[in-house]
């Protein structure tokens, strides 16, 4: 585990509410320390947009995705272990023992850390898919457009007889051979 040569993410545990602040701390500890710069690459607090009525009036507002968690994509060593752990706001690593695990290819792209390019994304318009998740699961549908930025894809399923648009995130629909 000890000098990993390519970066990873892991998952670190805060204090409640103290997720920015830590991310903050993070940010600004690696750019006053140059040889930080070649072992942490990004720092995120995943969120997700939310519909929220309140007397009468639909507002946007952004939740976190989880929690007490912020996300480091880093190469694991003892020092950026240690520097980490003493930041404030920090409790520990999440993992075995507080050492660090760092996350599966399948849980980065599920929680969206990194931005897919259009190579990553096995389907084109035209393509039947099948919707892995929500509602909709099980569906048959065919792929009408591809939104590389906002990381959906509007396909049209057909239900009771009509065809109907939706808008599903990439992990929710799988190409068909």
């Amino acid at each position: 585990m000890e000098n990993t040569v390519t970066p990873q993410w892991y998952v670190v545990q805060t204090f409640s509410g103290h997720e920015n602040a830590v991310k903050q701390s993070l940010t600004n500890m690696v750019e006053n320390n140059i040889d930080l710069q070649d072992l942490i690459f990004d720092i995120a607090v995943p969120t997700e947009e939310d519909i929220v009525e309140k007397n009468g009036k639909k507002k946007v507002i952004l939740r976190k995705k989880f929690p007490s968690y912020v996300f480091i994509k880093m190469i694991y060593t003892k020092r950026v272990w240690y520097m980490v752990t003493q930041t404030r706001g920090v409790t520990s690593f999440v993992g075995p023992q507080g050492r660090p695990l760092p996350l599966t290819d399948e849980e980065v792209k599920r929680n969206k850390l990194e931005a897919m390019e259009m190579d990553d994304i096995k389907m084109k318009v035209g393509d039947q898919v099948k919707v892995l998740g929500g509602p909709l699961e099980g569906f048959i549908g065919t792929v009408e457009e591809i939104n590389i930025d906002k990381q959906k894809v509007k396909v049209m399923v057909s239900m009771f007889g009509r065809e109907t648009p939706t808008e599903l995130e990439f992990v929710e629909v799988e190409k068909l051979q």
